[in-house]
Order: structure tokens, then sequence, then C-alpha cells
């Protein structure tokens, strides 16, 4: 009973600890960090308008990549568009266009997804010129020696020489020769969904060779808004070679100004957001020297670079290289098919996964099959939940079994307090007797719980990171699985006219499931010791506030998971012969306590 007490009290400070530091700490944080990113964009706003021209230049190890012109004018989307010749960009999946200045990806929608639940809203924009304050673009160009002249970089503008229009059935033709003779011919073709595909044609028709190493780059010029959280990378990534999956933060990279992984063979980098992605994959076959860099020259700009090894075309020759840039929605298929069929080094790692990906993206998968069959994506929690059920039902058997064990000798372990009185360690050692002959392992119950963990925190990550849950209906109120419970309790659920405090926000989900927490645990007799009685009852409590501001589909995951293990439990309850306490618990809790006799 002592080691049962303690391991209440245990969980009970955990959970008090977890509640003080939400509050406390996070809640606060988050506010501040919301505070400070509208600060930035404001000055970078404030800074773009009083900003007469700055450079985004771009050194990295041996010759200096080129700078591109910032002039900072403070301009409008639409404005910034209309001021250079542009190539219009129209997919399935896409709209925008490339500007000819630059041959730079800097115009960018994404058709298929709105910034808010509402189709009327507006389309997310993922890129935008660098004049404008939300600037974001993907540019891939070239570093020279002497005798190249003027290569491609971000002033250099292009001819274009074939096609018209961007589309996944009619790729176009840039063209720019320089002042020594050297042409470079780039086609740019596109697929149905996010990548483009940049190859150059590069004609050296001086009388000497020519070095020239290619360099991409993703520049942006702000950062999200939405508070960071810890399960979820957003900022600088990449699998860089043999030196693997690199992911910087955006507060880590303002420290360090810059990171350089170095030298590789392979691989891509980018920057990620939760649900969005822009990245380059440079030539595989060519050494390359990759940096993470934040620059606060002019105007603040975060920037991941690469710069190949030169290659050298003689006289009279030609070659060709050939760079690929993602740039759109991190859907799972999508990035997955990317990896296949490029065969780009561990490209999924765009996605999130997490430490548990053996088990988070095997979830995903199994989800998204469910949804595919039904259609809905709650629905596909429910059955996914089912089957998890049923993977660990001869553990949950063996832990119900115990606990039923226990229960049944339950009078002999009082015979043996009293018996042995104060005496804990003859108490322990006849208690172990108890559970050898009786064959009760009393740690059964304790390991599917452990076990169970790493399952429930990958159906976190999967809701939580995968674009495939954003704006998800499941039924009635809930349009956003990936979204807390719009309604609360202390509204009376939207029939009075005002929002509760953020931390009151106690919906309709979160209650149901404290019920199911709450019939759960009352399916065992209620402890004697009055501590552990107390955790008893007010656990679900807690655990209902805690959990009203996670994901919905989450919750109804909980809700669902407890309504299963209830009926899984009172089966193995009653096949054990065991009385189900959960009726004479509800009546013993509601039923007035007699008055003590005077």
């Amino acid at each position: 009973m002592e080691k049962n007490r303690n391991y209440f009290v245990a969980i009970g400070l955990s959970v008090l600890i977890l509640v003080a530091w939400q509050f406390l700490y996070v809640n606060p944080k988050i506010e501040k960090e919301r505070i400070a990113a509208e600060a930035l964009q404001a000055q970078q706003a404030q800074q773009a308008q009083s900003q007469p021209g700055t450079t985004a230049q771009q050194p990295a190890t041996g010759q200096a990549l080129p700078g591109g012109t910032v002039p900072g004018t403070g301009e409008n989307r639409d404005q910034a568009l209309a001021k250079s010749a542009r190539v219009a960009i129209d997919t399935p999946a896409l709209s925008g266009s490339i500007n000819l200045t630059g041959a730079r990806f800097d115009d960018l929608k994404l058709k298929a997804y709105h910034e808010t639940v509402s189709k009327q809203s507006p389309i997310i924009t993922l890129f935008s010129p660098a004049e404008t304050t939300d600037g974001y673009f993907t540019e891939i160009g070239y570093v020279g020696d002497a005798a190249s002249g003027s290569v491609p970089g971000p002033q250099t503008v292009w001819t274009l020489s074939g096609g018209d229009k961007l589309t996944p059935s009619t790729p176009v033709t840039l063209s720019y020769t320089n002042e020594k003779g050297i042409t470079f011919n780039r086609t740019i073709s596109i697929d149905d969904r996010y990548m483009f595909q940049v190859v150059d044609s590069i004609k050296n028709s001086t009388a000497e060779p020519v070095s020239l190493s290619s360099y991409g780059r993703v520049t942006r010029f702000n950062k999200p808004t939405t508070p960071s959280v810890y399960v979820l990378h957003e900022g600088f990534i990449g699998v860089i070679g043999e030196h693997g999956l690199q992911e910087v933060g955006y507060s880590k990279i303002e420290d360090d100004k810059a990171i350089e992984p170095g030298k590789a063979t392979g691989g891509w980098l980018g920057i990620t957001d939760k649900y969005w992605a822009a990245a380059v994959v440079p030539p595989q076959a060519t050494p390359y020297e990759t940096r993470f860099s934040h620059f606060t020259d002019g105007r603040a700009r975060y920037q991941s670079d690469y710069k190949s090894d030169a290659i050298t075309i003689a006289p009279g020759q030609s070659s060709e290289l050939k760079n690929l840039v993602f740039a759109g929605a991190k859907e799972v298929p999508v990035v997955d098919n990317y990896e296949a069929a490029y065969s780009i080094p561990n490209f999924d790692k765009l996605i999130d996964w997490g430490w548990f990906y053996f088990i988070t993206k095997p979830m995903f998968k199994m989800m998204d099959y469910f949804y595919r069959l039904i259609g809905n994506f709650g629905i596909a929690i429910l059955i996914t939940t089912i089957v998890v059920k049923l993977l660990f039902f001869p553990l949950a058997n063996k832990q119900y079994a115990s606990m039923a064990n226990m229960k049944k000798v339950q009078p002999k372990m009082e015979e043996l307090k009293k018996k042995f009185g104060d005496d804990r360690m003859g108490l322990q050692q006849a208690m172990m007797q108890l559970y050898k002959d009786e064959k009760i392992n009393p740690l059964a119950g304790c390991w599917p719980i452990l076990i169970q963990i790493p399952v429930f925190f990958a159906l976190y990550k999967v809701i939580y990171i995968t674009i495939e849950m954003r704006h998800a209906p499941f039924f009635g109120w809930i349009h956003d699985l990936s979204a807390p419970d719009p309604t609360t309790i202390f509204n009376l659920f939207g029939l009075l006219p005002f929002d509760a405090p953020s931390f009151l926000h106690l919906g309709v989900w979160p209650i149901i499931m404290g019920i199911t927490m709450f019939v759960q645990m009352r399916m065992n007799p209620t402890p004697p010791d009055p501590t552990q009685a107390m955790l008893f009852t007010w656990m679900p409590v807690v655990f209902t506030f805690m959990l009203a501001s996670f994901p919905a589909g989450l919750v109804i995951y909980w809700a669902w998971n407890n309504t299963l293990s209830v009926l899984q439990q009172s089966i193995i309850m009653k096949r054990q012969g065991v009385k189900i306490e959960l009726f004479d618990n509800l009546k013993n809790l509601f039923s007035k306590k007699p008055k003590p006799a005077e």
C-alpha cells in the first residue's frame, strides 16, 4: 500500500507540475514570442519603407555568391510583381510566375489550400517578391571566374526563348548570352504538384576554358508568426550528404549568424514551415558546400544556400547541369514519391516525423488508408484506434487480468497487513510470497501503459504535423481535427455572446474525454488512502483541462480509446469472476454520507 500511495503521489505531482508549467511558463512564453514576432514584422516593414536599397550579399567558402538587389521600397505584392517581366505558372496545384530578372521563383500560391477553414478565404501565398515585407523566394545561379565574364545571378535579365506559360505539359526556355560569348539556355519544367526541374545548358564559345560554380538559395525576409512548438521543427532543414539530417531553428541561427555543415555530395536543403516548405536539390554527383545564415545588414533575412565545386568547360564545348526546386505543401504521398522518383536522399525527412519515426509514419499510412476508404479522417482515427487496441490486445489482457487477480487476493492482503502490523519488511516478504503462490506479477499492469506512451505521442505528431489533417472535418462543430475543439462550456458552447479566456477553453470533446476517463478509473475500487482517493477523483478533471488545448483529433482518439478500454476491462473482469466496481463507486460517490453517530 505504501508503494501504491507513493506511486499515486508521484503521478499527482507530475500532473501538477505539467499544469503549472503550462500556465506559468509555456502560455506566457507563447504570448511573449507572438508579441516579439509581430514587433519584428513591423520593424521589417518600417525598414522596407525607409531603406533606399540593400543587397542580399551571399558569401560562401571560397568565391562569394553574388548579392541580389533588394530595393526595400515597401511596395505591396501586386506593385512588386508588376515591376518586372514574368512568365506565368499555372498547374493544378500552383499559380504564380517566374521573375525574368534572376529567373527567380518569387511568386507562388497554393491553389488547394486556404488560410482558414472557409473556402472563401484567400489561398495560401508561399513565395512573394523580395521587395515586399513577406519576401520569400528561390533562385539558381552561378559564380564565375575572370574568363567567364558576367554569369547568371540576381540581376541577370533573361530572355524568354521558348514557351509562354509554364504548365505540366509546356516547359519554358530562358536564354542569356554574356559579353564573353558564353550562352546559358535554361529549361524549366514542372509536374502537376510542386517539383520544378531547372536544366541549364552552358556553351563556351570563347577561346579559353571557363570555370563555373552553380549555387542555389532559399531566402525569406520573415519567419512564422505562430509560436514554435517543441514537437515540431520549423526553420532551416536539409540532408547534407554524409552529414545527414540538419535541423536549425530560427533562434539558433539568429545567435550564431551562420552554420556550415561542411562539404558533401548528394542531398538537399531549404526552409520548412509546419505545412509548407521550399528546398533546392543540387546536382547529386557534384560536391557542394552548404550554409544556413541570418543576415542583419539592411533588411534582416534568413537564407539556406549551397555552392557546388567548379566545373571547367573547354573552348567550344558545352555542359549541362540539373537542379530541382521543391516549393509547396508537404503532402506525405507527394514527398515520398519525389524521394523515390528523383533518388533524393531521405527527402521524406522534410516532414518532421520525430524520434518515433518508425511508429509515426506507419501510423499515418494506416490512418490515410482508412481515410481513402471512408473519406473522413475522424472516422479513420476511430478505426486506427481499434487496430491499435487489437495490436495491444494481448498486453492489455495481461494488464487487466493482473488487476483482476490483485482484486481477488485483496482479502488475503488485508489479513497479512493485520498480521504483520508495523513489520514492513515481513509484510513485503509475505506479499512477494503471496504473489508467487498466486502467480501474480504486480508490475504487469504498468508495462502496457509504458509501451503505449510512444504510440500516443506518435498519434499526436501525426495529427499535429501532417497537412492531411489540416482543416480535415469530423462531424458537427469539428471542422478542423488539427485544431482544438472550438466550443467552450463557459459561454454555454456558443449560446452566450462572448469568448472565454484561452485558459478556460473547455469544449465538448474534452468534457466527453474527461467523462470516459472518470468512468474508466471508477471501474476499480476507490483507494482507502485519502491522498490516493483525492488523486483518483481529481485526475480526470485535471486531464480534461490539460487536453482542452490539444488538437480535437487527439482528444477524440483518447475518448474513444477510453471507451474501448472500459468495454475490454469489463469483459475481462467478468471472465475472471471479479466484481465490476463501477456502479458501486458511482453510487458511493453521489450518495450522501451518513452523519456520524452522536
